[in-house]
């Protein structure tokens, strides 16, 4: 028997199957070839319809069962990872009324901004965990007060992944992490945030029924097995945001366990038990997959903007052919880069800085003395600097790290940046070759509760090294101290 899963991107929709009984990865694969498109009428905007999002899921599904050569009649359940923070609102017929208004929309910033004034700091921290912010309430109120004909059709609003479930089911409903992920769940009260509703005026009937995680949520109808070419009754049985979801693919369940992405940005995934945060600006809290009344796990979350972009905005601009052979020209070069210092926040504003946009910097060069490789080098340290700059954030905020699980993408292939990052946080770096489709996929095996043989699986098909913090430190906090210091200046200036 076998599992799927599916990662609903805002570029691509990834879909991957897996062993039921093992979870080794049988195929996974994205649909479409190249990126999904992005609409955006005005500045800031971005929106998406979410029809395209279930044409690609029906295509890849086919292409899948098609190239892995197995039979659909083994397929038994299906697991939902997607983008976070989208609104997808539909009628009483479940036809969807606008565009998705997607992630990186960022047209209800001040709707969220004035919430978070009006209701407090006290009130949404101790309940919300978080500010309102650009999240999908602050994103539904928009489309209240902009776009009332819209707004008076809404039969309910769903995140992306609600919408993949109700489209292979013809169910309605949606999950605690959805909820959370659009600032609409109350840790507090342990029910849904009414009262934030009730400040934006929405009405309250607009919500879902909840489901839990790890059981059968839904069931596949007949038109939705038809279209996909998945067998008709089998239960969608677990969904979840993207970084929730990838910490799930990477064994990430405990307190004390952190996912870790290195891509073009950089995320800090930390799980909690302590349902308290006073970062609400800096940092997001959310529902992990493995919440419960009894056990509330939480996620908490720190995005670097400025990450591995810079590193690939200096291959660009270098006219080396690969990552590869500016890591072995780095490799050449000392801890501390010989005093050069890269402040790698070139990609907007970033919120572990308070929303300031200040900048990539590269300090201390010495036309005489340093080469490409002290600037690959540098580049590298500077964008380990801002993880471990990010995770002494979490740490102060209740964010307790005992080990650092990754994928195995640009940044952390390289030595020089895990090992920096491992020494400094004095924890070991676990990379894992996987994906978020095939996270989700393996997710649906948790229905039984083996929280151990799960991640037992996961050690045995995906692991692929472990960075140990080095025994020498002292090269290392001498240059992350000199790193911290020019930051500060930067941002005091």
């Amino acid at each position: 028997m076998y599992y799927i899963g599916y990662d609903i991107g805002s570029s691509s929709v990834k879909v991957a199957i897996v062993e039921a009984a093992t979870g080794k990865k049988i195929i996974n694969l994205h649909e479409p070839a190249n990126e999904m498109e992005i609409i955006a009428y005005h500045k800031d905007w971005a929106e998406q319809d979410p029809e395209m999002w279930w044409e690609y899921c029906c295509i890849a599904t086919k292409r899948a069962i098609k190239e892995a050569n197995i039979e659909a009649s083994k397929i038994s359940g299906v697991g939902i990872s997607y983008q976070m923070h989208g609104l997808v609102v539909v009628d009483k017929e479940g036809k969807s009324l606008r565009n998705s208004i997607i992630w990186c929309d960022s047209r209800a910033v001040e709707i969220g901004d004035k919430a978070f004034e009006d209701l407090g700091e006290e009130q949404c921290a101790s309940h919300l965990l978080n500010s309102p912010g650009n999240f999908t309430a602050s994103k539904l109120t928009w489309v209240k007060e902009n776009e009332p004909e819209i707004y008076s059709q809404i039969y309910k609003y769903m995140l992306p992944g609600d919408f993949i479930a109700f489209k292979l089911t013809g169910e309605i409903n949606t999950t605690k992490n959805g909820l959370s992920e659009g600032m609409l769940w109350d840790y507090k009260e342990n029910a849904v945030a009414n009262w934030l509703l009730r400040y934006y005026g929405i009405d309250e009937a607009l919500t879902p029924p909840i489901v839990e995680n790890f059981t059968n949520q839904c069931f596949l109808n007949d038109k939705g097995a038809k279209e996909s070419g998945l067998p008709v009754g089998i239960p969608v049985v677990y969904r979840a945001g993207d970084q929730p979801n990838n910490a799930l693919s990477l064994n990430i369940l405990k307190p004390g366990e952190v996912a870790a992405t290195g891509g073009t940005s950089g995320v800090i995934y930390a799980v909690t038990d302590k349902l308290k945060s006073k970062e609400t600006s800096r940092i997001n809290s959310f529902v992990h997959v493995n919440y419960s009344n009894d056990k509330p796990t939480v996620g908490k979350l720190l995005c670097i903007n400025g990450a591995g972009i810079q590193y690939r905005w200096l291959r660009n601009h270098c006219g080396w052919d690969s990552y590869e052979n500016m890591n072995i020209k780095a490799e050449e070069v000392a801890v501390g880069s010989d005093g050069v210092i890269v402040i790698p926040f070139g990609n907007g504003a970033e919120r572990m800085l308070n929303n300031k946009n200040i900048d990539s910097h590269f300090l201390n060069l010495n036309l005489n003395k340093h080469s490409h490789g002290h600037l690959y080098r540098a580049t590298l340290e500077g964008i380990a600097f801002a993880f471990v700059y990010g995770m002494e954030i979490m740490k102060a905020d209740n964010a307790e790290i005992n080990v650092i699980r990754a994928g195995n993408d640009n940044l952390f292939r390289s030595e020089i940046f895990s090992n920096t990052v491992a020494t400094l946080i004095g924890h070991e770096i676990e990379i894992y070759n996987t994906t978020g489709a095939v996270g989700a996929a393996r997710a649906v095996g948790l229905i039984n509760g083996d929280y151990e043989s799960f991640g037992d699986n996961i050690i045995k098909n995906d692991h692929v090294m472990t960075f140990m913090p080095l025994q020498n430190k002292t090269p290392y906090l001498v240059a992350y101290q000199k790193w911290k210091k020019e930051l500060e200046l930067i941002i005091n200036k």
